[in-house]
């Protein structure tokens, strides 16, 4: 008998996640990115990404420079940012949620709250 047990013994380890936590099928190896929490570096396909698009100006001092342009109906610049998040830092700040065992088979993303249609 091995002393590990049966599943050692078999080969058959259990798994958690069908990819093991990558996104890497068929590649060998993946550049490393820098997570914006801890700075630790972590592969890419294995990060938390989340892409940020947000006025370069906050919203209370967007009516006043509004008011002070010279120019009718300029529109402000946005700012794109990519953040990468280790996993450990996105479940602390909330970026992911744990899920349970069945819940981490729904493969398809969550809703998005859509605020109401503009006219």
């Amino acid at each position: 008998p091995c002393p590990l047990g049966a599943a050692h013994a078999t080969g058959a380890m259990t798994v958690k996640r069908r990819n093991h936590g990558r996104n890497k099928h068929g590649r060998g190896h993946v550049k490393r990115v820098r997570c914006v929490s801890t700075g630790k570096a972590i592969p890419k396909d294995k990060a938390v990404k989340r892409f940020i698009v947000r006025n370069i100006v906050e919203t209370s001092a967007l009516r006043d420079m509004k008011e002070a342009s010279c120019i009718e109906g300029y529109q402000l610049p946005k700012i794109y940012i990519k953040n990468y998040y280790c996993i450990e830092a996105a479940i602390h700040q909330r970026v992911v949620r744990v899920r349970s065992r069945e819940a981490r088979r729904i493969r398809d993303p969550p809703v998005r709250p859509r605020g109401p249609p503009r006219t």
